[in-house]
């Protein structure tokens, strides 16, 4: 009896010392854009002829160029995006941005880390107004791209991808349909919006999902 009461005395203490796990939280539910704010280069644009939602799938254009945004903040998270370029395009150019603050930093795009999506460089790191290291920086760092740890992880045009973005801190991880492709230390933002991109090519979004990280 005295070993079950020790054993259970162990457990509990151990129960409370756990950091307690924080529910995901979908971003996109699948019927509207409720909690975004679309932003695009020209003023006065119809957010209605770029996004749309269908069946549970948020769709985008491309066109005219700009993007979506949270209208919350976020910091310590891993967020999950399925995405795929619809089935008869050749895919293109698009992107998550993370960290997102002050807007028209460059352009169009506000200060942020950009997640790329484009088409076989899914993972890849573009600052924007922002800064950030990675290893083997001689040879993976170009002006403000920093190449991938390693490629060929996506899936071909008209399947569903699973990007996996893991901000803790300073530190960035990504997974690409479970492969770990990118990871940058010492980023000088480590809080913002949540922006998707709309650059020019057709792209649909599904299970956009927040699960916040124990402080």
């Amino acid at each position: 009896m005295r070993y079950v009461l020790a054993f259970a005395c162990v457990f509990t203490s151990l129960c409370l010392r756990a950091p307690a796990q924080e529910r995901p939280t979908p971003l996109f539910n699948g019927k509207d854009l409720s909690g975004w704010t679309a932003v695009f280069e020209a003023q006065g644009a119809d957010p209605s002829r770029t996004w749309s939602v269908a069946d549970g799938v948020l769709k985008c254009t491309g066109k005219p160029v700009g993007y979506l945004k949270t209208d919350r903040e976020y910091s310590d998270y891993v967020l999950t995006v399925e995405w795929r370029w619809p089935a008869g395009t050749e895919g293109g150019n698009n992107g998550v941005l993370v960290h997102s603050t002050t807007p028209r930093a460059l352009g169009i795009w506000p200060k942020s880390i950009e997640v790329q999506l484009f088409k076989g460089n899914a993972g890849e790191f573009w600052v924007i107004g922002t800064d950030l290291d990675v290893a083997d920086e001689a040879t993976r760092k170009q002006d403000r791209r920093h190449r991938n740890l390693v490629y060929g992880s996506e899936k071909p045009v008209g399947e569903w991808n699973r990007m996996e973005i893991a901000c803790k801190g300073d530190t960035i991880r990504v997974k690409v349909n479970g492969t770990l492709v990118n990871e940058a230390t010492n980023c000088s933002v480590s809080r913002g919006a949540i922006c998707l991109q709309s650059e020019g090519s057709p792209i649909e979004f599904r299970n956009i999902v927040l699960t916040p990280l124990a402080k």
